[in-house]
This record gives C-alpha cells, structure tokens and sequence, in this order.
C-alpha cells in the first residue's frame, strides 16, 4: 500500500501574527517620528513666501501634488490656522500612516481616493464642505502618474463654488525618493520658495478646468 507523501510543515502563522503586530505597532510609532522629523526639518529652513495671489479666508479647495506633502500642508495649517480642514487620504497601510501624521496638525481624513471608490470620498468631501471644512487634495494621488489631474478637486471646485487654493515650493537643495512621484524631502537649513496661488473655475467646463488647474499647478512644481 502506498503511503501518502510527507510534505514539510510550513508554520506560516507565526510570521503573519509578527507582520500584522509589526503594523499596529507601526501605525501608533511612525506617525509621531514623522511627524517629529517634519517639524524640526520645518523650523530649520530659510523660507520666503510669495503670493502669486492673495491669501483666500474660509473654506477652500487645497491642492498640492503628492511629492509635496512633507512641506505644503504645514504651509497650509500656517496661513489658515483657525479653518477646519479635511484631507482625502488612501485606505491603504501608507494612507493609514499620511491620515494620523496629518492629525497632529489637525487635518481630518477622508478615507479613499478620488480615482478608488470616487464617488464614495466625493459625497464624504461634500459632506464635509457642507459642514464648513475645507478639503485638501492631492490630483496625481494616491498611486500617480507623477503630476497627473484626477476629477476630484475639479469636481468638488465646481460643485461647491469654491476657490482653490493651491500650495507648491521649490527648495535649493533636497533630496527626492524612487518612488512614482518622486517625492521631495528639503535638506536641512536649505532655502524654500514657497508659491500661493488661487483658482477660481467658477462656469468652466470640466475638461477646460481641469486644464486650467494642471497649467497653474505645474508653473511651480519641482
């Protein structure tokens, strides 16, 4: 009689226990270093501020692109200090550690993305423009093309017939990660040009706003 044939066992439990344990640990620890690292980096440039526009007061739609979000939401907390404000921010592991670092500045998440489960996060945005928050977005977020214009802040521009203010910097020296939207980390001390601007796409089509809002995004990206 044949016996069966003995495979080796393969204990994989433990190693999903250590993974998920790893990420709860994480999800608590990493946002408090990030969130430690982004304001000593912060507190240590040379910064200039220069308003292509003047600054908006009450809610907005604020845009930045994804390589930017070591730097522009401190910008925006900085000149809107007393406006509510809430951020659509992906339902994934990264997206779980931007929407609790992005709490210690007192940003709300919106969970999803504006290209998964769009219309989800756009009724959660309205919802939350509806009750007086802004909301801040980045359009080549959450997995790119690097400078890429998604519907989201065009559509909730259009639908709430509100301004966009938009957020980019250049610094002198930085380095930039391999990632898809080769995000921008400012070296130490270096100098920052920061660039404000508005956008009103009140009447326009979507397409011709869409168009508008890359033009103006783009003139000061790095």
């Amino acid at each position: 009689m044949l016996k069966s044939p003995k495979f080796p066992e393969v204990h994989l439990t433990g190693q999903l226990v250590s993974k998920e344990f790893k990420r709860k640990v994480g999800v608590i620890f990493i946002p408090i270093l990030i969130f430690v690292v982004m304001k000593l980096l912060w507190f240590s440039y040379r910064k200039k501020y220069h308003f292509i526009d003047e600054p908006i007061e009450g809610q907005c739609i604020a845009v930045t692109w994804h390589s930017e979000l070591l730097i522009a939401p401190q910008v925006y907390k900085k000149l809107r200090k007393k406006q509510k404000t809430s951020a659509i921010i992906a339902q994934h592991y990264d997206g779980e550690l931007i929407a609790r670092t992005l709490g210690f500045l007192g940003i709300s998440p919106l969970r999803g993305s504006s290209r998964k489960g769009a219309k989800a996060v756009l009724i959660a945005a309205i919802n939350a423009l509806k009750d007086g928050s802004s909301v801040m977005i980045t359009p080549d977020g959450p997995k790119g093309p690097r400078y890429s214009m998604s519907d989201g802040a065009v559509a909730l521009a259009l639908r709430s017939n509100l301004p966009i203010m938009i957020v980019n910097y250049k610094a002198k020296s930085f380095w930039q990660l391999k990632s898809w939207d080769k995000f921008v980390i400012p070296k130490p001390f270096t100098r920052l040009d920061i660039y404000h601007q508005v956008s009103t796409l009140t009447y326009m089509k979507k397409e011709e706003a869409k168009e508008q809002l890359l033009t103006q995004m783009l003139t000061h990206a790095i």
